[in-house]
């Protein structure tokens, strides 16, 4: 390519960095809506979330620039589900919060622990498998909740659902500082999945979205490092969905963890706006889970599934498998198909992947 036609393609490139920089710090200064009390409503579905976190808890909103806690703080919180409740959606309040007609949280139970926290989903549910969700960058608390409630919701998950919050800064300029975070949280994590898989017959299925998954993925090369395969026969299944991970880095993960826990699957979409603009933060390489050729995950214990054709811009496409009606639509039917969400689901998913991408809303 001439120097001429470089530097024009550089400059095009810059530009649309700077615009995409510039919205960021437009988005960085409006204010983020955070999780509201109020009564129960009647007619509303209570959905209760079990929660892990290296955050205070009165820091339900963005805590960029504020010290990170150097303890876990554990609680549930009940998440009442309006009746109007739309698939794929989080009914934030727009004016006071109405049991009615938005997400709210109707009551709140501080454990001493991970024992106590344990012990009360075991007593409530009657479980032993665990449904946990590892949230992305630039979330706060109150997000991270409400969306293991919406996803608990639309895909009628019936283990109990806990989420671990890492301290992410919830704030788009904090994209180094979540980074940093995912680091920083590693040990927790750890300590949490052996918390759950402490005894026979504990199960963890685990979800992991954007930056959650490179946390989920160094915790388990963590473990496999220290010879210990006892928990990855008791993860019963592993999604990362949208992974913020350099495809190279997440091979070398691969490598070092050997054989992944099974059945693992990477859910991708390549109108993921999100992953666009990390890739430019990162110095323009595709992530993981914005790859254009699912071939170059050269691993057989790895199943990729292409969300694209599914998605319908929400949220800048970043949350496709859980907020595209049409994509839940077609996950639910493969759950259905195999009895629930765990192994067999995964399995299905994988014999499914062909008609995945013809299926229409």
């Amino acid at each position: 390519m001439p120097c001429a036609a470089n530097e024009t393609f550089s400059a095009r490139v810059m530009l649309r960095g700077l615009a995409v920089l510039a919205l960021g710090v437009l988005m960085a200064c409006a204010p983020r809506v955070t999780a509201e009390r109020a009564a129960r409503d009647p007619t509303a579905t209570i959905q209760p979330v079990f929660v892990a976190t290296g955050r205070e808890l009165g820091k339900t909103g963005p805590i960029f620039g504020l010290e990170r806690p150097d303890r876990v703080n554990h609680f549930r919180a009940d998440i009442s589900i309006p009746p109007t409740h739309q698939t794929g959606q989080i009914e934030w309040p727009q004016g006071p919060a109405d049991a009615a007609t938005d997400f709210v949280v109707t009551g709140t139970e501080v454990f001493s622990g991970p024992e106590t926290l344990l012990r009360d989903m075991r007593r409530r549910t009657g479980e032993r498998e665990t449904f946990v969700f590892v949230h992305g960058y630039n979330n706060t608390l109150s997000e991270a909740m409400y969306r293991l409630a919406q996803i608990q919701t639309d895909f009628d998950v019936s283990m109990p659902g806990l989420l671990f919050s890492w301290p992410s800064a919830g704030d788009p300029r904090g994209y180094i500082y979540d980074r940093d975070s995912v680091l920083y949280a590693r040990d927790d994590l750890e300590a949490l999945l052996r918390d759950l898989t402490a005894h026979p017959g504990d199960k963890v299925f685990l979800l992991a979205h954007s930056m959650g998954s490179q946390l989920t993925m160094e915790v388990l090369r963590q473990i496999a490092l220290k010879g210990d395969r006892q928990i990855f026969d008791r993860i019963s299944g592993v999604v990362l969905m949208s992974p913020d991970i350099d495809p190279d880095l997440f091979e070398r993960q691969a490598e070092a963890i050997g054989e992944l826990p099974q059945p693992f699957l990477i859910f991708i979409t390549k109108a993921d706006r999100a992953l666009t603009l990390s890739g430019f933060i990162t110095g323009r390489k595709p992530r993981l889970g914005v790859i254009d050729d699912v071939e170059k995950v050269q691993r057989p214990d790895v199943e990729v599934v292409d969300f694209t054709d599914l998605a319908d811009g929400e949220g800048y496409n970043h949350f496709v498998p859980v907020t595209s009606p049409a994509a839940i639509q077609m996950l639910n039917g493969i759950i259905q198909q195999a009895g629930g969400v765990g192994t067999g689901f995964i399995r299905d998913m994988s014999l499914s992947l062909p008609a995945a991408k013809h299926l229409e809303p």
